[in-house]
């Protein structure tokens, strides 16, 4: 089975549809699948529920499709240094599901994992609960949380062999295997290609059975969210 797909645009036709639950990982702009976003909003796809950390910023990442209208609904963790995002949710035109970053990312891996839910004090007492079935263990009082089971991810990886078997970059890692796994269909988009057989077994992150297609963007952009540099001081 080939899983490699020419461009971004390849690797989605036939996947994205309107009114789909789509994840797409990273963490802030470290680590997104950068050509696909850019495909999806070009596929002119509409009304989605995007799964992700945050919603990108203005005009870069998930920002894009919030500029041309396609996302209905967000659930994410973190939603600052966006001002479209921040006007269309005050004006009730964008719905958003906050989520604790740390249970967003297990609602995510237990969908990948078969789990439908699990118990977590996170959010306990807060509008984070509000609606959600409440158990009490061992004198505590935990909410439940339901996996999340998007019918398309969109991840990037570092480096991926033919049978997709996918290797990240340090913290470019963060939510994208469990993205990958948590999606029916995961497209994997990656700076490099090699044969079966050059990875490391051991040095593998995700293995191919989660990858189903495989897209080749060897010089992404790679934006910083935000650059911090301590005033240079020099000596008397």
């Amino acid at each position: 089975m080939n899983k490699i797909y020419p461009s971004a645009a390849a690797a989605l036709d036939g996947l994205v549809a309107d009114g789909q639950l789509l994840a797409v990982g990273g963490f802030g702009l470290c680590g997104i699948p950068e050509a696909l976003i850019d495909a999806l909003k070009d596929s002119g796809v509409s009304n989605l529920t995007c799964i992700s950390n945050n919603a990108g910023v203005d005009g870069f990442g998930l920002g894009k499709l919030l500029q041309t209208r396609q996302i209905r609904k967000m659930i994410a963790s973190y939603v600052g240094e966006n001002k479209e995002f921040e006007r269309q949710y005050l004006a009730g035109e964008l719905e958003l599901e906050f989520t604790p970053q740390g249970t967003l990312a297990e609602k995510l891996r237990a969908g990948g994992s078969g789990i439908p839910a699990f118990f977590t004090k996170t959010g306990v007492g807060t509008v984070v609960a509000e609606g959600k079935e409440l158990r009490d263990f061992n004198g505590e009082t935990y909410v439940m949380e339901q996996a999340l089971l998007p019918q398309v991810s969109l991840v990037k990886a570092w480096k991926a062999d033919r049978s997709g078997n996918l290797v990240f970059r340090r913290t470019a890692r963060n939510f994208n295997p469990a993205v990958a796994m948590a999606g029916k269909v995961c497209v994997a988009e990656v700076e490099a290609i090699v044969d079966n057989g050059e990875l490391d077994p051991d040095a593998i992150h995700l293995p191919g059975i989660y990858v189903h297609r495989i897209v080749l963007n060897a010089t992404p952009e790679k934006r910083i969210e935000r650059r911090t540099v301590s005033p240079t001081t020099t000596g008397a």
